[in-house]
């Protein structure tokens, strides 16, 4: 794939998206972002969208060398009837409006690289999730479940389709380390429920650095999951997170405590810190992919360190 190219970012606004924008942008690509509020100031270049439905952006798919859709709504908030609904619809909607732009355009690109999460595995215990698992029972199993199927439905000729299942992206400033973070400064970061769920996390710029493994090298298609390769349980989590601030021990949440507030307290839907998934990169390691950042405490450091 040749450099300054064109690639489309869709939903491409959040911090992922836009951290991926700018480290395509310094490698030499015209990166185009579809937004659902542009801005005229943004560092990359930005189009309105409104992940539904045709429109002007449509266009921006012709001659490019690929597109990334990171559209949806957020987990991150209580999952009431009226937000699950709108988390379901906004990843569907965002994905046929794309396939219809596709095939539209009399050059379209070779390349789709979908979004999805290690979610899609459900609440799945200790045992280790890879790429061959079927999807798992629950709402965000169910999620990226359908958020795929709706993906694979498309018809595509001739496009190399790659999906990759995010874990817990982990960066100093955004997504769920932050709060976290503010836990255990603040003497509050004990294990949460049994501590023996799983955190499937991923450095952030491992997660970027496997964006651009799957653009450029031809061979990969299907699934992926982007988590490193040592996944570690809830509590043994925060007891690391703790020690980077010195904090040797927090009194634990029982569960019935996270159900009562994590909704008040921190916006979230208890679930995102009750469940979790054991997952393996086993997909990504056997392409040769290599992560910078393969254990908890030194990513952590590194991520720290940063602020």
């Amino acid at each position: 794939m040749a450099r300054m190219a064109r690639i489309i970012l869709a939903g491409g606004s959040g911090f992922l998206g836009q951290a991926l924008g700018r480290r395509l942008a310094a490698a030499g690509w015209e990166v185009v972002v579809l937004s659902r509020h542009p801005r005229d100031d943004a560092p990359l270049r930005e189009v309105a969208w409104n992940a539904e439905t045709g429109g002007a952006w449509a266009t921006e798919l012709e001659g490019a060398a690929a597109v990334v859709n990171f559209a949806g709504r957020s987990i991150h908030c209580v999952h009431t009837l009226e937000n699950s609904r709108a988390i379901l619809e906004s990843r569907i909607n965002a994905v046929q409006a794309l396939g219809k732009g596709w095939k539209r355009a009399k050059r379209p690109p070779p390349v789709w690289i979908q979004c999805s999460a290690t979610g899609y595995y459900g609440n799945a215990g200790d045992r280790f999730c890879d790429e061959s698992l079927p999807p798992g029972p629950g709402f965000l199993a169910e999620v990226c479940r359908r958020w795929e199927e709706s993906f694979a439905a498309l018809e595509l000729p001739g496009v190399r389709r790659v999906v990759l299942r995010l874990g817990v992206v982990l960066d100093p400033d955004h997504g769920a380390l932050p709060p976290l973070v503010r836990l255990a400064r603040r003497f509050m970061g004990g294990a949460a429920g049994s501590g023996r769920q799983f955190i499937s996390w991923a450095h952030r710029d491992d997660a970027l650095a496997a964006f651009s493994f799957a653009l450029n090298d031809v061979a990969l298609s299907g699934a992926f999951n982007v988590c490193a390769p040592n996944p570690v349980g809830n509590a043994e989590f925060m007891r690391t997170l703790r020690r980077q601030f010195g904090r040797p021990w927090a009194p634990p949440a029982p569960e019935f405590a996270v159900r009562l507030f994590a909704g008040p307290l921190m916006g979230v839907d208890p679930t995102l810190a009750l469940h979790g998934q054991r997952c393996a990169p086993r997909r990504l390691q056997a392409a040769g992919f290599t992560f910078a950042h393969p254990a908890l405490a030194p990513a952590l450091r590194d991520l720290l360190g940063k602020r």
